[in-house]
């Protein structure tokens, strides 16, 4: 079966987020859970995208699981942005795609523009007093800390501007304490002029990944967050450290829309 990897929140290869994607052509079940964990850890990508074709008729066209090298996680957006590119690149879905996943229906649907937009669930955020050593983990002064909703399980941590983010290395082995996946730092842009109004950086070492370059899924909760402070529904958010990327989100309620662009780097045939 063939396995590709794309580049996804990017519209050149070797930036955005890497991700594998795998569609199997089964449209019963999925293999066995220790097949995706061992195919995950040999991409060794932050995430690997599983994906078969489900009958017509129902809720969903395509059932859809995120693995990293060590786990299976809730919700993963750049490798459903991956995955929606791969459907549409080979033929496999000419229109809206509708994927079942842990996170309920996720939507996503290309544009003329060459942009997928994605339905997300809205996290919810609820601020909490910054956990003990974690502004020494991330090794900058925290402004403010906020839960988000559980199918994510990130802190969302502002800090004081863009430049602090940008320059952050943090104790990876420290952070693992402070949230069930990842910290997700983040700052109003130094400059909107440069075509992005929030800054942020993912770091997620309790699933075995230090910084995830471009995560989708933390827009969900980046985006109530910084349109509640700007008074916008539309925004757009720089992500990345190494490699980087642009996620553009919408507000509607308890759905966040997340638009991104994607190119395939790597195609090739899976031997296992």
């Amino acid at each position: 079966m063939r396995i590709r990897i794309v580049d996804a929140f990017t519209d050149r290869p070797f930036s955005g987020n890497p991700a594998g994607v795998l569609l199997l052509d089964s449209a019963a079940s999925f293999p066995e859970d220790d097949w995706l964990r061992k195919v995950a850890a040999e991409v060794n990508l932050s995430e690997t995208a599983f994906a078969h074709p489900l009958p017509a008729g129902g809720e969903a066209d395509w059932a859809l699981r995120w693995f990293t090298p060590t786990t299976e996680v809730d919700m993963c957006g750049h490798a459903t942005l991956a995955t929606a590119h791969v459907l549409h690149a080979t033929g496999a879905a000419t229109g809206p795609v509708r994927f079942a996943t842990r996170s309920g229906v996720l939507g996503a649907e290309a544009g003329a523009d060459g942009g997928i937009t994605m339905d997300f669930p809205t996290s919810s955020l609820t601020p909490v007093p910054a956990p003990d050593g974690l502004a020494d983990a991330l090794g900058a002064e925290i402004v403010a800390v906020h839960n988000t909703a559980a199918h994510i399980g990130d802190l969302v941590v502002e800090l004081r501007d863009e430049a602090t983010v940008r320059g952050l290395a943090p104790d990876h082995a420290a952070l693992r304490t402070h949230s069930s996946r990842g910290v997700i730092a983040t700052a109003l842009a130094a400059d909107p002029g440069n075509g992005y109004d929030f800054v942020s950086r993912g770091f997620f070492p309790a699933v075995g990944i230090d910084e995830d370059p471009v995560t989708g899924s933390a827009h969900t909760a980046l985006a109530p967050y910084w349109s509640a402070r700007l008074g916008r529904d539309e925004l757009t958010g720089f992500q990345g450290g190494a490699r980087t990327g642009l996620v553009r989100t919408r507000l509607r309620g308890d759905r966040t829309l997340l638009t991104g662009q994607a190119v395939t780097v790597i195609e090739g045939e899976l031997h296992a």
